[in-house]
């Protein structure tokens, strides 16, 4: 019994692209807000986890979406930490994740409808909704639904914005979709492409992270800046 145990868990660590060490040490020096941590802990499993908190729960707003997808396709072409990740499986549980996500999201938003403007009691979820509301009222919903992919925390609050705002579901399925696959696919593929043409980066993944994590928070700041001045 113990044999056939490990031989599925095994199996089970290779299909996912990840690695298993359970120890305690592992679970108490954990950070929720370093993929790194996220992914040498739960391999591929965890970036479909990951996704699909950050953009369907309102709880999930401030978990690592776009580090953790450009890390990940930085492990598939490197392999750094003794971490190599399968690209193919990274993309599907990338997409999968996100998709699956943005529409339970827009699912809780159509059914909870005002109750969500309550919930937003936190400074960063009221100004992700702020945001997301103003992006719905410029540009619509189909652009604002595919941009939303790209800004922290909107991407968490738009969808159950969406759902409120009675948008058709067809309408949202289908943008969601593509500004999801962009998204995703969109950052793997340039974190794999900066580990393939790129020698010796792998030994420089931190300071590439920090990088990837200031930028992805550009359009929050500036949200944050241009809040102070109104």
């Amino acid at each position: 019994m113990g044999a056939r145990c490990g031989r599925h868990r095994d199996f089970a660590g290779r299909l996912l692209g990840g690695r298993y060490e359970w120890d305690m040490t592992s679970v108490l020096a954990f950070n929720p807000l370093s993929a790194t941590d996220y992914l040498s802990s739960f391999g591929t499993i965890g970036i479909l986890v990951v996704l699909f908190a950050e953009t369907g729960l309102l709880i999930g707003f401030f978990l690592p979406g776009d580090s953790l997808l450009f890390t990940a396709g930085l492990l598939c072409a490197t392999g750094a930490g003794g971490l190599r990740l399968s690209l193919p499986w990274v993309l599907v549980a990338a997409g999968a994740g996100a998709l699956a996500g943005a529409q339970v999201g827009f699912l809780i938003g159509r059914r909870a409808g005002d109750a969500l403007t309550a919930r937003a009691g936190r400074p960063r979820l009221a100004a992700g909704l702020r945001r997301a509301e103003e992006l719905f009222t410029r540009y619509g919903p189909t652009k604002a639904i595919v941009l939303a992919r790209f800004i922290p925390v909107v991407r968490t609050v738009l969808n159950p914005l969406a759902g409120a705002l009675h948008t058709p579901t067809a309408t949202f399925t289908l943008w969601q979709s593509v500004g999801g696959l962009v998204w995703t696919v969109g950052l793997v593929v340039a974190g794999y492409a900066l580990g393939s043409f790129v020698p010796g980066v792998d030994q420089y993944l931190l300071p590439v992270i920090a990088v990837v994590v200031v930028v992805s928070l550009i359009p929050l700041l500036r949200e944050v800046l241009r809040e102070r001045r109104a």
